[in-house]
Protein backbone atom coordinates (compact mmCIF):
# COMPACT_ATOMS: atom_id res chain seq x y z
CA UNK A 1 0.00 0.00 0.00
CA UNK A 2 1.36 3.40 -0.97
CA UNK A 3 1.80 5.92 1.85
CA UNK A 4 2.60 9.59 1.88
CA UNK A 5 6.03 10.55 3.25
CA UNK A 6 6.19 11.03 7.01
CA UNK A 7 6.91 14.76 6.54
CA UNK A 8 3.76 15.26 4.45
CA UNK A 9 1.54 13.37 6.88
CA UNK A 10 3.03 15.31 9.80
CA UNK A 11 2.35 18.58 7.97
CA UNK A 12 -1.30 17.59 7.37
CA UNK A 13 -1.79 16.67 11.03
CA UNK A 14 -0.16 19.92 12.17
CA UNK A 15 -2.48 21.95 9.95
CA UNK A 16 -5.50 20.08 11.34
CA UNK A 17 -4.45 21.26 14.81
CA UNK A 18 -3.77 24.84 13.74
CA UNK A 19 -7.23 25.81 12.50
CA UNK A 20 -6.94 24.96 8.79
CA UNK A 21 -9.95 23.49 7.00
CA UNK A 22 -9.68 20.05 5.45
CA UNK A 23 -10.16 21.41 1.92
CA UNK A 24 -7.46 24.04 2.38
CA UNK A 25 -5.14 21.33 3.67
CA UNK A 26 -5.81 19.20 0.60
CA UNK A 27 -4.86 22.17 -1.60
CA UNK A 28 -1.71 23.13 0.32
CA UNK A 29 -0.44 19.56 0.68
CA UNK A 30 -1.54 18.67 -2.87
CA UNK A 31 -3.47 15.58 -1.78
CA UNK A 32 -7.08 14.54 -2.15
CA UNK A 33 -9.73 15.39 0.44
CA UNK A 34 -10.24 11.65 0.99
CA UNK A 35 -6.56 11.33 1.90
CA UNK A 36 -6.87 14.07 4.53
CA UNK A 37 -10.04 12.47 5.91
CA UNK A 38 -8.48 9.01 6.15
CA UNK A 39 -5.40 10.40 7.87
CA UNK A 40 -7.64 12.21 10.38
CA UNK A 41 -9.49 8.97 11.16
CA UNK A 42 -6.26 6.98 11.52
CA UNK A 43 -4.73 9.67 13.74
CA UNK A 44 -7.86 9.90 15.85
CA UNK A 45 -7.90 6.17 16.56
CA UNK A 46 -4.17 6.08 17.35
CA UNK A 47 -4.28 9.20 19.54
CA UNK A 48 -7.35 8.03 21.46
CA UNK A 49 -5.59 4.78 22.38
CA UNK A 50 -2.35 6.64 23.24
CA UNK A 51 -4.09 9.15 25.52
CA UNK A 52 -6.08 6.41 27.24
CA UNK A 53 -2.94 4.40 28.00
CA UNK A 54 -0.57 7.26 28.86
CA UNK A 55 -2.60 9.75 30.93
CA UNK A 56 -2.86 7.54 34.00
CA UNK A 57 -1.89 7.78 37.69
CA UNK A 58 -1.59 11.57 37.47
CA UNK A 59 -0.69 13.44 40.66
CA UNK A 60 -2.87 16.55 40.67
CA UNK A 61 -4.00 19.14 43.19
CA UNK A 62 -6.70 21.18 41.45
CA UNK A 63 -8.93 20.06 38.57
CA UNK A 64 -11.49 22.10 36.63
CA UNK A 65 -14.26 20.67 34.43
CA UNK A 66 -16.49 22.19 31.77
CA UNK A 67 -18.44 21.38 28.60
CA UNK A 68 -18.16 23.05 25.19
CA UNK A 69 -20.90 22.99 22.55
CA UNK A 70 -20.73 22.24 18.87
CA UNK A 71 -22.87 20.29 16.40
CA UNK A 72 -22.57 17.66 13.70
CA UNK A 73 -24.31 17.80 10.30
CA UNK A 74 -27.04 20.20 11.51
CA UNK A 75 -28.09 22.08 14.60
CA UNK A 76 -30.45 20.14 16.84
CA UNK A 77 -33.52 22.14 15.85
CA UNK A 78 -32.88 21.43 12.15
CA UNK A 79 -32.22 17.67 12.43
CA UNK A 80 -35.88 16.59 12.02
CA UNK A 81 -36.13 18.35 8.64
CA UNK A 82 -32.59 17.46 7.45
CA UNK A 83 -32.50 15.31 4.33
CA UNK A 84 -29.74 12.86 5.25
CA UNK A 85 -29.11 13.26 8.97
CA UNK A 86 -27.30 10.24 10.41
CA UNK A 87 -27.20 8.91 13.95
CA UNK A 88 -25.29 11.37 16.11
CA UNK A 89 -26.37 14.46 14.15
CA UNK A 90 -27.31 17.55 16.12
CA UNK A 91 -25.80 18.99 19.29
CA UNK A 92 -22.43 17.58 20.31
CA UNK A 93 -20.95 18.39 23.72
CA UNK A 94 -17.30 17.89 24.61
CA UNK A 95 -16.60 17.42 28.32
CA UNK A 96 -13.07 18.30 29.46
CA UNK A 97 -11.13 18.12 32.73
CA UNK A 98 -7.90 20.13 33.06
CA UNK A 99 -5.23 20.20 35.73
CA UNK A 100 -5.07 23.82 36.88
CA UNK A 101 -1.31 23.71 37.55
CA UNK A 102 0.13 21.71 34.66
CA UNK A 103 -2.69 22.54 32.17
CA UNK A 104 -2.87 18.83 31.30
CA UNK A 105 -6.15 17.63 29.80
CA UNK A 106 -6.83 14.68 32.09
CA UNK A 107 -10.03 13.39 30.56
CA UNK A 108 -12.44 14.21 27.76
CA UNK A 109 -15.69 12.82 26.42
CA UNK A 110 -17.87 13.50 23.39
CA UNK A 111 -21.60 13.03 23.88
CA UNK A 112 -24.79 14.64 25.13
CA UNK A 113 -25.03 17.05 28.04
CA UNK A 114 -26.96 14.66 30.27
CA UNK A 115 -26.55 12.58 33.41
CA UNK A 116 -25.35 9.50 31.52
CA UNK A 117 -22.49 11.42 29.89
CA UNK A 118 -21.63 13.11 33.21
CA UNK A 119 -21.31 9.74 34.96
CA UNK A 120 -19.09 8.30 32.23
CA UNK A 121 -16.91 11.42 32.20
CA UNK A 122 -16.40 11.63 35.97
CA UNK A 123 -15.78 7.87 36.27
CA UNK A 124 -13.07 8.14 33.62
CA UNK A 125 -11.54 11.17 35.37
CA UNK A 126 -11.39 9.35 38.70
CA UNK A 127 -9.56 6.43 37.09
CA UNK A 128 -6.75 8.74 35.93
CA UNK A 129 -6.02 10.44 39.26
CA UNK A 130 -3.43 9.21 41.74
CA UNK A 131 -4.58 11.22 44.76
CA UNK A 132 -7.37 13.31 46.29
CA UNK A 133 -7.98 16.57 44.41
CA UNK A 134 -9.98 19.76 44.64
CA UNK A 135 -12.50 19.74 41.81
CA UNK A 136 -14.47 22.70 40.46
CA UNK A 137 -17.35 22.65 37.97
CA UNK A 138 -20.07 25.03 36.90
CA UNK A 139 -23.63 24.66 38.18
CA UNK A 140 -24.67 21.96 35.68
CA UNK A 141 -26.73 19.64 37.90
CA UNK A 142 -25.61 16.22 36.55
CA UNK A 143 -22.11 16.93 37.91
CA UNK A 144 -23.29 16.78 41.52
CA UNK A 145 -24.74 13.26 41.33
CA UNK A 146 -21.90 11.95 39.13
CA UNK A 147 -19.17 13.26 41.46
CA UNK A 148 -20.96 12.01 44.57
CA UNK A 149 -21.35 8.54 43.04
CA UNK A 150 -17.75 8.33 41.79
CA UNK A 151 -15.82 9.78 44.74
CA UNK A 152 -18.24 9.42 47.62
CA UNK A 153 -18.82 12.10 50.29
CA UNK A 154 -15.27 11.92 51.69
CA UNK A 155 -13.13 11.22 48.64
CA UNK A 156 -12.89 14.68 47.10
CA UNK A 157 -12.96 18.42 47.81
CA UNK A 158 -15.64 19.72 45.46
CA UNK A 159 -16.84 23.27 44.82
CA UNK A 160 -19.27 24.81 42.32
CA UNK A 161 -18.75 28.15 40.59
CA UNK A 162 -22.04 29.61 39.40
CA UNK A 163 -21.86 32.71 37.18
CA UNK A 164 -24.64 35.27 37.43
CA UNK A 165 -25.65 37.23 34.32
CA UNK A 166 -27.75 40.33 33.89
CA UNK A 167 -31.18 40.19 32.30
CA UNK A 168 -31.36 40.27 28.51
CA UNK A 169 -33.37 43.11 26.93
CA UNK A 170 -36.59 41.65 25.55
CA UNK A 171 -36.51 40.80 21.86
CA UNK A 172 -32.76 41.35 21.53
CA UNK A 173 -30.61 38.57 20.06
CA UNK A 174 -26.99 38.03 21.06
CA UNK A 175 -24.16 35.70 20.08
CA UNK A 176 -22.34 36.18 23.38
CA UNK A 177 -23.49 35.87 27.02
CA UNK A 178 -25.17 38.73 28.80
CA UNK A 179 -23.15 40.96 31.10
CA UNK A 180 -21.59 39.12 34.03
CA UNK A 181 -22.78 40.66 37.27
CA UNK A 182 -21.31 38.26 39.82
CA UNK A 183 -20.37 34.71 40.83
CA UNK A 184 -21.52 32.34 43.55
CA UNK A 185 -19.05 29.86 45.04
CA UNK A 186 -20.58 26.87 46.82
CA UNK A 187 -18.49 24.41 48.87
CA UNK A 188 -20.25 21.10 48.25
CA UNK A 189 -18.11 18.13 49.32
CA UNK A 190 -15.04 17.85 51.55
CA UNK A 191 -13.06 20.98 52.37
CA UNK A 192 -12.29 22.87 49.16
CA UNK A 193 -10.25 26.09 49.34
CA UNK A 194 -12.70 28.80 48.26
CA UNK A 195 -9.84 30.79 46.66
CA UNK A 196 -9.37 27.99 44.13
CA UNK A 197 -13.03 27.41 43.29
CA UNK A 198 -12.59 28.59 39.71
CA UNK A 199 -13.17 27.46 36.12
CA UNK A 200 -10.92 30.06 34.49
CA UNK A 201 -8.32 27.62 33.14
CA UNK A 202 -10.77 25.17 31.62
CA UNK A 203 -12.74 28.01 30.01
CA UNK A 204 -9.53 29.42 28.54
CA UNK A 205 -8.76 25.97 27.20
CA UNK A 206 -12.20 25.96 25.54
CA UNK A 207 -11.12 29.09 23.67
CA UNK A 208 -7.95 27.33 22.55
CA UNK A 209 -10.12 24.52 21.19
CA UNK A 210 -12.23 26.95 19.17
CA UNK A 211 -9.13 28.67 17.84
CA UNK A 212 -7.29 25.43 17.01
CA UNK A 213 -10.04 23.38 15.37
CA UNK A 214 -11.89 24.79 12.39
CA UNK A 215 -14.97 22.68 13.09
CA UNK A 216 -15.61 24.62 16.32
CA UNK A 217 -15.80 28.01 14.57
CA UNK A 218 -19.21 29.58 15.05
CA UNK A 219 -21.44 31.02 12.29
CA UNK A 220 -19.61 29.31 9.43
CA UNK A 221 -20.00 26.16 7.35
CA UNK A 222 -16.92 24.65 9.05
CA UNK A 223 -18.91 22.43 11.42
CA UNK A 224 -18.39 18.65 11.52
CA UNK A 225 -20.43 16.77 8.93
CA UNK A 226 -20.00 13.45 10.77
CA UNK A 227 -19.85 13.01 14.53
CA UNK A 228 -17.18 10.31 14.05
CA UNK A 229 -14.83 12.82 12.40
CA UNK A 230 -15.59 15.26 15.22
CA UNK A 231 -14.38 12.65 17.70
CA UNK A 232 -11.23 11.89 15.70
CA UNK A 233 -10.35 15.58 15.42
CA UNK A 234 -10.65 15.95 19.20
CA UNK A 235 -8.53 12.86 19.88
CA UNK A 236 -5.77 14.29 17.68
CA UNK A 237 -6.11 17.74 19.24
CA UNK A 238 -5.78 16.57 22.85
CA UNK A 239 -2.59 14.60 22.17
CA UNK A 240 -1.20 17.63 20.30
CA UNK A 241 -2.19 19.93 23.19
CA UNK A 242 -0.85 17.64 25.94
CA UNK A 243 2.30 16.23 24.38
CA UNK A 244 3.42 18.49 21.49
CA UNK A 245 2.33 22.11 22.00
CA UNK A 246 4.64 24.14 24.22
CA UNK A 247 2.67 26.05 26.87
CA UNK A 248 3.98 29.63 26.96
CA UNK A 249 3.70 30.05 30.73
CA UNK A 250 5.09 26.62 31.61
CA UNK A 251 7.73 26.71 28.82
CA UNK A 252 7.11 23.00 28.31
CA UNK A 253 4.25 20.74 27.31
CA UNK A 254 1.54 19.96 29.88
CA UNK A 255 2.55 16.26 29.80
CA UNK A 256 6.12 17.24 30.74
CA UNK A 257 4.87 19.46 33.55
CA UNK A 258 2.77 16.57 34.85
CA UNK A 259 5.75 14.20 34.75
CA UNK A 260 4.25 11.86 32.15
CA UNK A 261 7.11 12.34 29.66
CA UNK A 262 10.59 13.85 29.80
CA UNK A 263 10.62 15.57 26.40
CA UNK A 264 8.08 16.97 23.93
CA UNK A 265 6.71 14.81 21.14
CA UNK A 266 6.58 15.81 17.48
CA UNK A 267 3.91 15.30 14.85
CA UNK A 268 6.16 12.67 13.26
CA UNK A 269 5.70 10.66 16.48
CA UNK A 270 1.95 10.59 15.88
CA UNK A 271 2.58 9.31 12.36
CA UNK A 272 4.68 6.56 13.97
CA UNK A 273 1.78 5.74 16.32
CA UNK A 274 -0.49 5.39 13.29
CA UNK A 275 1.93 3.08 11.50
CA UNK A 276 2.45 0.92 14.60
CA UNK A 277 -1.30 0.59 15.07
CA UNK A 278 -1.79 -0.49 11.46
CA UNK A 279 1.13 -2.95 11.59
CA UNK A 280 3.36 -4.02 8.74
CA UNK A 281 1.88 -3.68 5.24
CA UNK A 282 0.30 -6.89 4.02
CA UNK A 283 1.53 -8.52 0.85
CA UNK A 284 -0.73 -8.29 -2.15
CA UNK A 285 -2.49 -11.54 -3.03
CA UNK A 286 -1.74 -13.30 -6.31
CA UNK A 287 -3.38 -11.71 -9.33
CA UNK A 288 -4.74 -14.04 -11.95
CA UNK A 289 -5.54 -12.52 -15.29
CA UNK A 290 -8.67 -14.01 -16.76
CA UNK A 291 -8.42 -14.51 -20.48
CA UNK A 292 -11.41 -16.76 -21.02
CA UNK A 293 -13.71 -15.21 -23.52
CA UNK A 294 -11.47 -12.18 -23.97
CA UNK A 295 -11.18 -10.61 -27.38
CA UNK A 296 -7.42 -10.41 -28.04
CA UNK A 297 -7.63 -9.24 -31.64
Amino acid sequence: MNKLPIETRAQILQMLCEGSSMRSISRVADVSLNTVTKLLVDAGLACSAFHDATVRNVSSQRVQCDEIWSFAYAKQKNVPSAKAATIGSGDVWTWTAIDADTKLILSWLVGDRDAHAANMFIDDLKGRLANRVQLTTDGHRPYLVAISNAFGPDGIDYGILQKLYGKEPEGQKRYSPAKLIGVDRDLVLGSPDIKHVSTSFVERQNLTMRMSMRRFTRLTNAFSKKVENHYHALALYFVWYNFIKQHKTLRMTPAMAAGLVSSPMEMADIVTLIDKREGAPKKRGPYKKRLEGANLS
